[in-house]
C-alpha cells in the first residue's frame, strides 16, 4: 500500500475531507507531531540573495527557536471569524467619533493627521471553544516575511492538508511590498518613491534582525534603496531626513518609540510633524489602533452604539474581543478579587512588559498596577499544540496573529511558546505555519 493510499484511509483524514469538525482540529494539534518544514527550501528561502548565504546559520546558531518544526492547525471558520473582527476594528477605526475619543488622550504626535495608514498591523488572538478571541493589536508586527518563508518551505502530509499561505491567488510578499507602495501613493501621489529606511534601535542587536536584511532585499529587488539604521543615525536638515547624505522617502518604522518622543527619535519626529518622509506605522496608527485602552472601548457595546456602530459590527467586536476594562482605584476590591479571571497589561505596553496574569499576583505588584495606567482583560487562555521535542512529547501553547493592512487579512501564522507570553525561548516552539482545516460547524 502507497503513503497516500494510507493517508486516504485514514479517518482523521477522511473526516477532515468529509467536513466533520467534531474535536478534529484538537485532534489533529494533539495527535500530528510530524516535521514538516523543510530545511533545505527553508535555507533557499532565505539565502536568495549571495549576499545572505549565512542567513540561515545565524539563525541557527543565535535564534534556534525562532521557527518550529511543524505546523499549527485551526478551523477555517475560526480564520474566517478572526478575520471578519479585523474588518469590524477596520470599520469603528474610520469613525470621526472614534478618531475624536482615542485621540483626546493620545500623545500630540498622534494628533497629526496623514493619508498613510501604516503597515502591518497585528491582531493577536487566542482559540477559544467557540472561537477566536482578539487579546491584543499591534501596529508594528513582526514576523511578517519570516512567515512567508516558513510557509513556501513546508511539506503538506497528504493533499487534504495545506498550508493556508499557499492557497492563495495573491503571493504575501508581493502584497506586502504593494502595501508599501499604496502607503507612498496616499500620500505623495505619483512622485517616484526611491529610498527606504528600516529603522530601529540598535537594529544589529535586534531579535528580528533577519527580517529587516530580508525586507532590505525585497525593496531592492523592486529597484529602491534600501538601508537597515538606528534612529539616531537619521538628520533632519532644511526640510528633509536624510541619512548619510541621502534623502529618506519612506522609513518603514520598526520602533517601540511609538510617540517619536525619544531623544534618538529626535530627526523622525520633525520629520513627521512636517510630513518630509512618510513613515509607516506612525503615531497616530498607533493612537487608533494598538493602545491597549482601545481593547475597552472596542468591546464596550454602549459606547459603539454611541458612535452609530451597526449591529452586526457591534456583535462582532463583543463576541470577539475578551471583557475588557481600564483599571481604576475605586475598581481595586473587586478587580483583586476576580484577579485569578483576569490578565493585566499596561495601556501603552508592548510585548510582555509588565504584564500579569492576575493569579500569579502580590499585593505590592497589584498596588503598582492600581497606581499605572492599565486595562484588566477577561483571562482567555491560549490553545495547545502538542510537538514532540527531542523525543518527548511536549504540549506548548498557540496564539494566532492576522497580518492585516486596511482592514484585508494578508497573512496568518501561529507563535507555538511556554510560558506567560510569546518569547521565541522555547526549545520546539517559534513561527509556526497555519494550516486551515475545512471542517464545518459542530452540529451544523
Amino acid at each position: 500500500m502507497t503513503a497516500t493510499s494510507a493517508l486516504a484511509r485514514d479517518p482523521l483524514i477522511q473526516a477532515i475531507a468529509e467536513g466533520d469538525c467534531e474535536d478534529i482540529v484538537e485532534r489533529m494539534n494533539r495527535g500530528c507531531q510530524c516535521v514538516s518544514l523543510d530545511h533545505a527550501r527553508l535555507k533557499a528561502e532565505l539565502e536568495r540573495d549571495p549576499r545572505d548565504g549565512a542567513l540561515l546559520s545565524t539563525i541557527n546558531a543565535t535564534r534556534p527557536h525562532l521557527f518550529a518544526d511543524s505546523v499549527a492547525f485551526v478551523a477555517k471558520r475560526h480564520l474566517e471569524a478572526a478575520a471578519a473582527v479585523v474588518e469590524a476594528v477596520e470599520r469603528v477605526v474610520g469613525l470621526p467619533g472614534w478618531q475624536s475619543a482615542v485621540l483626546q488622550h493620545a500623545p500630540a504626535s498622534a494628533r497629526i493627521d496623514c493619508a498613510a495608514s501604516g503597515v502591518f498591523l497585528g491582531f493577536d488572538f487566542h482559540l477559544a471553544a467557540d472561537g477566536p478571541r482578539l487579546i491584543e493589536i499591534n501596529t508594528n508586527a513582526g514576523g511578517g516575511l519570516l512567515n512567508v518563508a516558513l510557509a513556501r518551505a513546508q511539506r503538506a502530509c497528504c493533499a487534504e492538508v495545506v498550508p493556508l499561505a499557499s492557497r492563495g491567488e495573491e503571493d504575501p510578499e508581493r502584497a506586502f511590498f504593494e502595501m508599501f507602495a499604496s502607503e507612498w501613493r496616499a500620500v505623495r501621489g505619483d512622485a517616484p518613491l526611491r529610498t527606504v529606511a528600516i529603522v530601529d534601535r540598535d537594529p544589529q542587536d535586534q531579535y528580528l534582525l533577519p527580517e529587516f536584511l530580508l525586507f532590505q532585499r525585497l525593496f531592492e529587488r523592486h529597484g529602491l534603496k534600501a538601508w537597515i539604521c538606528d534612529p539616531a543615525a537619521l538628520c533632519f536638515v532644511g526640510g528633509r531626513l536624510v541619512l548619510d547624505g541621502e534623502e529618506v522617502d519612506l522609513v518603514y518604522n520598526r520602533l517601540t518609540d511609538f510617540s517619536l518622543d525619544e531623544p534618538a527619535s529626535a530627526a523622525l519626529a520633525a520629520a513627521w510633524h512636517e510630513q518630509a518622509a512618510v513613515i509607516t506605522p506612525h503615531p497616530r496608527a498607533h493612537a487608533l489602533y494598538a493602545d491597549k485602552g482601545n481593547l475597552a472601548l472596542l468591546c464596550d457595546d454602549d459606547f459603539l452604539r454611541s458612535l452609530g456602530v451597526d449591529t452586526t459590527t457591534r456583535d462582532i467586536l463583543v463576541k470577539g474581543i475578551p471583557r475588557t476594562v481600564r483599571v481604576r482605584v475605586e475598581d481595586g476590591e473587586s478587580l483583586w478579587k476576580h484577579r485569578r479571571e483576569l490578565f493585566f497589561k499596561p495601556e501603552t505596553g508592548f510585548g510582555s512588559r509588565a504584564a500579569y496574569r492576575g493569579d500569579k499576583l502580590t499585593r505590592s505588584v497589584f498596588a503598582s498596577i492600581l497606581a499605572g495606567d492599565y486595562i484588566a482583560q477577561e483571562l482567555v487562555p491560549p490553545s495547545a499544540r502538542r510537538l514532540s521535542v527531542e523525543g518527548v512529547a511536549t504540549d506548548l501553547k498557540m496564539d494566532l496573529r492576522l497580518y492585516a493592512f486596511r482592514g484585508a487579512v494578508q497573512l496568518a501564522a501561529a507563535r507555538l511558546y511556554r510560558g506567560q507570553t510569546t518569547n521565541f525561548r522555547t526549545p520546539g516552539g517559534g513561527f509556526a505555519t497555519v494550516v486551515a482545516l475545512p471542517c464545518a460547524q459542530r452540529g451544523a
